[in-house]
């Protein structure tokens, strides 16, 4: 694998209201997933060949000098620009590493990702639980397996990902669901969100946070129109955006209003929680110390 220098990887974040992050972590950069709606494929990221996935040089190192250097504890959030468990993870373990590091040095973790790879550090995760939160994210927009092969070609199934939630669920970790990014015209209906949301809660999950739209900018835009008209022949999507959205950075459903009413009564139904103080506050309860700031 091909390795690019840092001189840090674990920093402040910019919103730590963002699941109670004070911290954030990418070990790699680029994804293999593919998804054609990935933001971290915008122009101002200068990403260039972004389905290349790259390592960190002596990114261990990095991080354990980055920990130790930290006035505070607090949790670290890992999975925004890249996804931590792509397949090459499973033989370079380098998330799960630097796992065993923040449990090492007293840190929380908040992991976003598509992969069920994730399961395999159940163990660690469950460590670092006893004295800090630890939040698994998984990102599900569609059950229909179908259509997340078109719109997340290379990612693990909507059922592995369901399953995923379900074992960590069970093993006591706090874990729940992104509902992110809804893509207008393919998936904003009521019975996408509905069945989302049900089949989250039957595999435990403790939470869903939701985007009823997606983002939308130079690089990443492009990109998408040429996959909606590549996969999606026939059916002018790409037209329907650039009508309606133009060059907007956020793109919201036109039915946003709509579904989130029906979101709502779908988590209430099923006892989900879904309003980031919410999720916040219970991620951290029994874990209250003096080195967590407050939601």
């Amino acid at each position: 694998m091909e390795t690019i220098p840092a001189k840090s990887i674990v920093n402040r974040t910019k919103d730590p209201s963002w699941f109670g992050t004070e911290y954030n972590m990418n070990i790699y950069r680029g994804c293999c997933y593919g998804c054609i709606y990935c933001d971290s494929r915008s122009d101002c990221y200068h990403n260039e060949n972004f389905d290349r996935v790259k390592a960190k040089a002596d990114a261990l190192r990095i991080i354990r000098d980055d920990l130790e250097s930290k006035v505070k504890l607090g949790v670290v959030g890992t999975g925004s620009m890249s996804d931590p468990y792509t397949p090459f993870e499973k033989e370079l373990q380098l998330t799960r590493r630097a796992l065993t590091l923040l449990e090492a040095y007293g840190f929380g973790v908040a992991i976003a990702t598509k992969s069920d790879l994730i399961v395999r550090d159940t163990d660690v995760l469950v460590s670092i639980n006893r004295t800090m939160p630890a939040i698994c994210k998984i990102t599900l927009t569609t059950c229909n397996e179908a259509l997340a092969a078109k719109v997340e070609p290379r990612a693990p199934s909507p059922s592995r990902r369901l399953a995923a939630v379900e074992q960590l669920s069970a093993a006591g970790l706090f874990t729940g669901i992104l509902m992110m990014p809804i893509l207008p015209f393919l998936e904003d209906s009521p019975e996408n969100v509905r069945e989302i949301v049900d089949r989250a809660a039957d595999a435990g999950a403790h939470f869903i946070y939701p985007a009823l739209g997606m983002t939308c900018r130079a690089g990443q835009r492009e990109y998408f129109y040429r996959k909606l008209e590549e996969h999606f022949p026939g059916r002018n999507l790409a037209e329907k955006y650039r009508r309606r959205y133009g060059p907007r950075y956020e793109c919201p459903s036109p039915r946003a209003k709509a579904l989130w009413e029906v979101f709502r009564e779908a988590c209430n139904r099923r006892g989900l929680l879904y309003s980031m103080g919410q999720i916040v506050t219970a991620s951290r309860r029994g874990h209250e110390t003096d080195q967590l700031s407050l939601f």
